[in-house]
């Protein structure tokens, strides 16, 4: 790689993001750390190796300006999110259980964001975002190999991640009224022990527990709501670290958790209400109404950042057949998706599909090419498509992640791919 001489501008971040396969992530090391972290010398041969894709060895540069224009635009949503009028018009489409305010704002936002000539794209906003734990981990295992970029290993969030997640989760126990702390803390997810990002629970459970909370990894069905509290094995528990893809808790499955989450009986975070204001599809057509912002009474900067966002607009019965001239500058997403699932690119629609379309309730969303990273994996160097994440906390970051892939969306079952850590030049 070139001597660098200037660090932080666009073209060096993209320099590096082409060229730089200097700083390359400490597999031993990281494999050491999780086996200690989790007290299980089994550890990695039981939830690593399983997902040979889960992290890339190469991280990911990002410059000062898109990092600050990022955070912007996260402060912006954030602040549209405590308009009144703002919040009308975003739970008119959302289910009943989201009306109802317990306090909590939502642990571990995710913000994910394409980079582009004209400054990042946000692409989508997610709650119970995953990933957090597990690259915090990551970020400390990577290791320079020249001198030239070995000064940017400290330029990430990942030093104060501990303390800036624990201060967050009793934040959210303090905001529905609670002193103190939680004494046991439910890690809830359907099939836990199936979900690819099940290693992060473990991380997870550790992190409650070096905070002197108790911590279960649990399946919502192991729940049960009796005598005004919510139980798992008899134990009250006090707070939900929710990781369910049910976002208005409506499955059969979860009706003991959704009944304590409305009798206010344990605090739930995030819950059906963050979704709702936050993470739903359809409010991405309201983020980019500059008239109705404005008439809201979002603050002008704020404005200003929001006009950067790609247009969207709901698909309906009405715009569908200019939606379907204009799909290949398009892409459709699920309202209420997640992971990538049902997700097209306009430019690959079949009639068929787009039949389907029409008929659910997705999103049509400008297309945002995403950014490139240059992978060499085994000998072998080409281009991959990458995004970067935000985690944050009531619009401060709590840490920043690419995931790294090839195809039409993030599936960690790229050779070379997986979560990146990000750092901020």
């Amino acid at each position: 790689m070139t001597a660098l001489t200037r660090l932080g501008d666009r073209a060096t971040v993209e320099q590096l993001n082409k060229e730089c396969f200097c700083i390359t992530l400490d597999r031993p090391s990281l494999h050491d750390a999780l086996r200690r972290e989790t007290d299980d010398p089994d550890f990695v041969a039981s939830y690593i190796a399983s997902r040979p894709h889960m992290f890339s060895n190469a991280p990911v540069f990002l410059s000062r300006s898109e990092f600050a224009a990022m955070a912007e635009i996260v402060d912006a949503i954030e602040a549209a999110a405590q308009l009144p009028a703002y919040q009308a018009a975003a739970l008119a489409f959302a289910p009943e259980i989201a009306r109802h305010d317990f306090g909590p704002a939502g642990a571990f936002m995710g913000y994910d964001f394409h980079l582009g000539d004209d400054g990042p794209k946000l692409i989508e906003v997610n709650t119970n975002a995953g990933g957090a734990f597990l690259n915090a981990f990551v970020g400390k295992a990577q290791r320079a190999c020249c001198v030239e970029v070995s000064s940017v290993i400290g330029g990430s969030l990942v030093e104060d991640f501990d303390a800036a997640v624990w201060r967050m989760f009793t934040r959210e126990w303090e905001r529905q009224g609670r002193s103190g702390q939680p004494r046991l803390v439910a890690i809830v997810d359907d099939e836990p022990q199936a979900q690819y990002l099940f290693p992060e629970f473990v991380l997870a459970k550790r992190f409650f527990e070096r905070n002197g909370a108790r911590a279960v990894i649990a399946d919502p069905r192991e729940l049960v709501f009796s005598g005004g509290r919510l139980l798992h094995e008899g134990e009250p528990v006090d707070l939900v670290y929710n990781r369910l893809v049910d976002f208005a808790l409506a499955a059969p499955e979860h009706d003991a958790l959704r009944r304590a989450y409305l009798a206010g009986a344990t605090v739930v975070t995030p819950n059906p209400r963050n979704h709702a204001l936050l993470a739903d599809k359809r409010n991405l057509t309201l983020l980019a109404d500059q008239a109705s912002l404005a008439a809201w009474g979002l603050a002008p900067q704020h404005q200003a950042a929001l006009s950067r966002l790609p247009h969207s607009t709901v698909v309906t019965r009405e715009n569908a057949e200019r939606l379907w001239a204009e799909r290949k500058r398009l892409f459709f997403k699920p309202a209420s998706g997640h992971g990538g699932k049902a997700v097209y690119r306009g430019d690959k629609l079949t009639k068929g599909v787009w039949a389907d379309i029409v008929e659910g309730v997705y999103v049509a969303q400008e297309f945002a090419a995403p950014s490139e990273r240059m992978i060499n994996h085994d000998g072998d160097t080409r281009p991959h498509k990458m995004d970067v994440r935000l985690y944050t906390y009531q619009g401060a970051p709590l840490l920043a992640v690419a995931r790294i892939y090839q195809g039409q969306t993030t599936n960690f079952r790229t050779p070379g791919g997986g979560f990146a850590p990000v750092f901020v030049l």
